[in-house]
């Protein structure tokens, strides 16, 4: 119907094309030397751009990838730093090592130095821009990796891979055997590293000429922290101590410059030693200069002396130098409450007039005549009474959407008020059957009941109401939410601890982060003839850093030929201190229980602290979490600590502290945040037990032992392991038993619930920095 009769087929499809289809998109000769894009055709320009397009980006990713390489394998880099990790302990390790210096030394003897220039592969090698995992095809295939070996893997695969590569060693000398072993060695290992890790033998001297060649034309991959910030791996430590700074002294390290340049105004981070600032940095005369064939012969005239040449020095600026700022300084006087203004006093005027009149829960059928005289009587009666209670513990209710569970209780409050204005049963006036009890006898009969309950032990932040001390003064700390995910709790009006007046917090992370980068990135994309402040990356340079202390100045230069030490560039911000939120998982491989607020070594990135953290449920959808006691396995946690700030996302690396052993692998995870406000809450429960019941409505004791206390905790509300809610009505009797009334049947067996609730807080850790013990 409404169609159109003419008929309308699909067009012939032919194996090979006609000669007028393929000439459809050719241009006639006539108009070849026109412009071919057509007058109007918007499709073709649109695409011309986007080719266009793509083709300069094209072009700067391998601009990029060019400067890349030509900076890391120039005679003006820094050397490569080559981490040769056996897999197992069977692996001989100083073999291979004294392999390599001598392979790439120019003499061919092994020097004393792991630092060599090899013109011959034109390169530079610190014998960690490339790890070498080395195993031995001696033992088994299936134990190529022992557990210390596995352990090792998976911290460093938290704190993030560079290239890696796999040193195959005691191999047959046999062709075909060997080709074999080492594929089968190869299958074995290639699930523990990334799918462009190369497997290479490694026994000869050509097989290392390969490997060295390898490398010089691979490119090397860097966790991303660690271009974002220059650093130094000192190769020498010395000190210079002042008599002016009693325990202080002034570092020395000298190494190679990476990663992008240093300005002398900046501070510095030392690993497991904290921040300083720098009083000079000198630009020394690179000791192992990367030299052509030619030049070789003139190389070998040059005396030790000349390596410590100083071809400048940089002094810093007071006025431009970056403080070091680690603490807040609190105001005591800052809390002290002042006269209000005019101002305050007319504003205050002006909301109490436009505010809204207190809604009140009064009997069905009052005028506001009658309701007038019932609140005066109330009040006077209030006023008479001496132990009044309308200091109540606050009940915090959230939004009017709440959950479905609290839609339901809401829809049966008419039915809670119509069952408490039925007829009373007797047992409300009696007398409780513990009012004649002795302490002896009471304090049995509780402990029954505990322990009779214990079995279906289900809710681990059960709490006992203690019998010697109020609970209002007990939990004075705690109060009750409406509704957890929706009852509002403001960070900032209740009172904090002492220690966040110590902290720094931002208005807007994100944006900060963004100018802090921004502003790192045009410094190092400066020239250098602008800044006479920078040191350029790949130079040899000794840093001065200033009042460090002694003993920690000690243990690095006894540490230095068999540890790593580092030398840090911070950002802006990074030295000052601030509550951190780090996302966290427990390693698989550590069994013993990990505590809340327990002594822990934190390694983020760089960084390497001490801290006490709280741990928390992870949930983005809501903005309060729940303190967990311990760190659970088998899932991702929160972490909240004070710590140096650091801009996220840096990797974690959790170590448990021991006097007695080395500290184990514990747990690993990410830096999430730096949130302050972030509130994390400690949930405890209360529980009681129905003595006598009657359908909707129960006589509970055991959950406080003092009326005082049901009256202070009155207006939270009150649940049961079997899913009803409730209220409490009134206490009974002298002990602390107590009416509730429900919004179904109670069951005798059942256990009452309330849930009360406190802010969290980490603690500040006694030691910041491992050295400096």
């Amino acid at each position: 119907m409404g169609r159109s009769g003419v008929q309308v087929n699909k067009a012939h499809k032919t194996r090979v094309s006609s000669k007028s289809s393929r000439n459809l998109h050719k241009t006639s000769l006539q108009d070849r030397g026109r412009i071919g894009k057509p007058e109007g055709n918007h499709v073709k320009g649109a695409k011309a751009a986007r080719l266009q397009r793509a083709k300069m980006v094209r072009e700067q990713k391998r601009a990029a990838v060019l400067k890349e390489k030509r900076e890391s394998g120039g005679l003006s880099s820094a050397p490569r730093v080559i981490v040769l990790f056996p897999l197992s302990a069977s692996v001989d390790l100083n073999s291979l090592g004294e392999d390599v210096l001598k392979l790439l030394s120019t003499d061919g003897d092994v020097t004393s130095s792991s630092t060599v220039a090899s013109s011959e592969h034109k390169l530079r090698t610190t014998v960690a821009d490339l790890i070498a995992f080395v195993a031995s095809a001696n033992e088994d295939i299936s134990s190529l990796i022992d557990s210390f070996g596995s352990q090792c893997l998976s911290v460093l695969r938290s704190i993030g891979l560079p290239s890696t590569a796999v040193l195959i060693r005691d191999l047959p000398s046999e062709l075909k055997k060997k080709n074999k072993l080492k594929k089968m060695c190869a299958s074995r290992l290639a699930s523990e590293f990334p799918k462009d890790c190369n497997f290479d033998p490694a026994d000869t001297t050509d097989e290392l000429h390969q490997f060295m060649g390898l490398l010089k034309a691979q490119r090397l991959s860097v966790p991303h922290w660690r271009k974002q910030r220059p650093y130094v791996m000192a190769q020498k430590v010395g000190m210079l101590v002042d008599d002016t700074t009693p325990g202080k002294c002034t570092l020395l390290l000298s190494g190679y410059l990476r990663a992008r340049k240093l300005s002398v105004n900046q501070l510095v981070h030392v690993t497991g030693v904290g921040d300083f600032q720098l009083s000079k940095v000198e630009v020394l005369k690179d000791p192992f200069p990367l030299l052509n064939e030619r030049r070789k012969q003139n190389s070998m005239e040059l005396d030790d002396s000349h390596d410590e040449e100083v071809l400048r020095s940089l002094v810093p600026d007071p006025m431009k130098q970056e403080p070091l700022v680690t603490e807040n300084t609190p105001d005591p006087l800052e809390g002290e409450q002042t006269w209000p203004t005019e101002a305050e006093m007319a504003e205050a005027d002006r909301n109490q007039k436009q505010g809204k009149p207190k809604k009140r829960s009064l009997p069905r059928g009052t005028s506001e005549y009658q309701a007038a005289w019932i609140i005066d009587e109330i009040d006077e009666e209030d006023s008479d009474n001496g132990d009044s209670y309308d200091d109540r513990m606050v009940l915090d209710r959230g939004e009017d959407h709440y959950s479905n569970q609290d839609q339901d209780f809401e829809d049966d409050k008419e039915t809670l008020y119509v069952q408490d204005m039925d007829n009373e049963t007797h047992n409300d006036s009696e007398m409780m059957d513990d009012e004649t009890l002795t302490r002896e006898q009471y304090e049995d009969q509780i402990k029954k009941i505990k322990e009779a309950h214990a079995e279906d032990e289900e809710f681990p932040d059960e709490v006992e109401t203690p019998i010697d001390q109020p609970a209002r003064k007990r939990f004075a700390k705690y109060r009750g939410l409406k509704s957890f995910r929706t009852s509002p709790w403001d960070p900032n009006v209740e009172s904090l601890p002492q220690d966040y007046a110590r902290i720094f917090a931002f208005d807007n992370v994100a944006r900060t982060q963004k100018l802090v980068l921004k502003q790192a990135l045009k410094m190092e994309e400066e020239e250098e003839e602008s800044r006479d402040d920078c040191v350029p990356t790949g130079s040899y340079v000794r840093l001065h850093i200033k009042e460090v202390p002694l003993v920690a100045a000690s243990k690095l230069s006894s540490i230095v030929s068999t540890k790593p030490i580092i030398a840090f560039g911070l950002l802006q911000h990074e030295s000052k201190m601030s509550v951190l939120r780090f996302s966290l998982k427990k390693y698989d491989g550590y069994e013993d229980p990990i505590k809340t607020k327990e002594e822990l070594m934190f390694h983020v990135g760089f960084r390497q602290f001490v801290a006490r953290p709280v741990f928390s449920t992870d949930n983005i959808s809501l903005d309060k979490q729940v303190m967990e006691r311990f760190l659970h396995p088998g899932r991702f946690s929160l972490a909240s600590v004070y710590g140096p700030i650091s801009f996220p996302s840096l990797p974690l690396v959790v170590l448990k502290i021991s006097d007695a052993d080395a500290p184990a692998f514990a747990a690993f995870g990410s830096l999430k945040s730096i949130e302050p406000s972030k509130i994390v809450l400690k949930k405890i429960i209360l529980t009681g037990y129905p003595q006598r019941v009657s359908k909707m409505k129960a006589s509970v004791r055991y959950m406080f032992h003092k009326p005082e206390d049901v009256r202070w905790f009155k207006p939270v509300e009150v649940w049961t392991k079997c899913g009803r809610r409730g209220r409490v009505k009134e206490p009974v009797g002298t002990h602390g038993a107590m009416k509730c009334i429900f919004n179904g049947v109670v069951q005798q067996h059942d256990v009452v619930c309330m849930n009360l609730y406190k802010r969290a807080y980490p603690k500040w850790p006694e030691r910041m920095y491992p050295q400096l013990l």
